[in-house]
């Protein structure tokens, strides 16, 4: 966390901005969020004990982090946003619940060389994909009967 911490300040420093206390605060409550939160889910978390925090702040911020490259943007198809945290970790992909929006992450190396395959039969060079698969979890599932 403090090595995200010092590449957010020297992107701040960088463009000519400040670090402030209220981007200190939203880094660190995003940081230890673990899940992919929109700007809304980040500011009623922050709002709780940082009511001087506006909106606005989270969602600038928010971008601040995806464009310093220790956040990415994710589009699951519910009309909002998403932040991940970027990690040194191995690359996953992500199952969507279509009814509660429910986000797992999941690894498999068979999917992956299968992708690598795919894109040298084809002549490409793969050098970023995201894997996404919507469906319906367990819970809505037994819900849907």
């Amino acid at each position: 966390m403090r090595e995200k911490t010092q590449i957010f300040r020297d992107y701040l420093t960088q463009q000519g901005l400040k670090s402030t206390s209220q981007r200190e605060i939203i880094l660190d409550a995003f940081l230890r969020c673990g899940s992919h939160p929109s700007t809304e889910d980040l500011y009623l978390k922050l709002r709780k004990k940082h009511p001087n925090i506006g909106y606005a702040t989270v969602y600038r911020t928010l971008k601040l982090f995806s464009e310093c490259g220790i956040a990415a943007s994710r589009d699951f198809g519910d009309g909002q946003t998403r932040y991940e945290s970027t990690t040194d970790a191995e690359h996953h992909d992500h199952l969507i619940c279509k009814d509660c929006g429910a986000i797992v992450e999941f690894e498999d190396p068979r999917i992956e060389a299968l992708q690598e395959e795919i894109a040298r039969q084809h002549g490409f060079i793969l050098l970023s994909h995201r894997h996404e698969i919507f469906g319906r979890c367990p819970l809505c599932q037994e819900k849907a009967g």
